[in-house]
């Protein structure tokens, strides 16, 4: 790639930090009005780490009993490690719910609220995907079938919840694994180190970035710390991104399948970042990854039959 396009490529990153883009900052608003109010979910704390007790909001799916043993999946909102809410998953919850899954959003710290750094957001997340497995009984949820999902910095704390050893929260039972079986990952940051001749997100700010992340963004990287038995994963990701560009997914599907992992790259034409959220333009996009991310988990085994989101998405009108 050309200096000028790493150029384009990590300044969008660097001003996406100060200015996030549409679907970030509908994200930063609800951010403002938190804890948030999701319909339906049930709420239960499943971290407290000094004065701060972090929610998990819980979908389940219709007549679900605790001796039930259903497929799961959490998900982590974007914001940019920063801000953010987990009210921009509550419509994927309640579909995945209404498929047979228990479907959940995680709240995790940011630096606006919590004055953290991205390592926190991880070991946040890690403790997410432990605290699931530890309470499956109770949840109804078979602990071999838990997936991660997230989108922009949620998706790259999913990520890392996969590919990412150690970073464990200090005290936590560490004989329960905090990793995924699956991934399903939208738009996330992938690349936070120089991959192949292309500059990380972030740029040549190496020392912001690390100052970000709170640690070496190498360390924090999926891209970087893939290794053989990493989850299967979907990610999807605008083509069109200028904040976290396509290429950051390609080299990380590259890198899985070089490790022989399964990942499957769904790559959306002219989209651009966050274009996958409920809400934005004329719903196409929501259901149309909606739809891509249940055949994924039906080719686990996670679901059963044809995708239903047509008829969810036409109730939501």
């Amino acid at each position: 790639m050309k200096t000028t396009t790493w150029i384009a490529n990590t300044l969008a990153f660097t001003l996406a930090a100060a200015s996030l883009p549409a679907a970030d900052k509908k994200a930063q608003r609800r951010s403002a009005d938190l804890p948030p109010t999701l319909e339906g979910a049930k709420v239960e704390t499943y971290k407290t780490i000094g004065d701060v007790k972090l929610s998990i909001y819980i979908y389940t799916p219709p007549n679900h009993q605790a001796s039930d043993r259903r497929p799961a999946i959490v998900f982590f909102f974007g914001g940019g490690w920063r801000s953010g809410s987990p009210k921009q998953f509550e419509q994927q919850c309640k579909y995945f719910a209404s498929r047979g899954m228990v479907a959940m959003t995680a709240d995790y710290r940011v630096s606006s609220r919590h004055q953290t750094k991205a390592i926190a957001c991880v070991k946040d997340g890690k403790s997410a995907i432990r605290w699931v497995r530890a309470n499956a009984a109770r949840l109804g949820v078979d602990p071999q079938r838990i997936a991660a999902g997230g989108g922009s910095a949620g998706g790259h704390v999913a990520a890392c919840t996969g590919v990412l050893k150690g970073l464990e929260e200090e005290g936590e039972d560490v004989t329960v694994s905090s990793a995924p079986n699956a991934m399903v990952l939208f738009n996330p940051a992938l690349a936070l180190a120089p991959v192949e001749g292309h500059a990380p997100l972030g740029g040549d700010n190496m020392d912001g970035l690390k100052d970000r992340m709170g640690i070496e963004p190498e360390k924090l990287s999926p891209c970087h710390n893939v290794s053989k038995g990493a989850p299967p994963t979907l990610v999807i990701h605008g083509k069109a991104d200028t904040t976290v560009p396509y290429w950051t997914a390609e080299a990380f599907a590259k890198a899985m399948k070089e490790a022989g992992n399964r990942c499957e790259l769904a790559g959306y034409d002219g989209q651009q970042h966050g274009f996958f959220n409920f809400g934005r333009g004329d719903g196409k996009h929501f259901i149309e990854t909606v739809r891509r991310a249940d055949q994924f988990l039906a080719s686990l085994g996670y679901l059963k039959g044809e995708p239903t989101i047509d008829k969810f998405a036409a109730g939501l009108k």
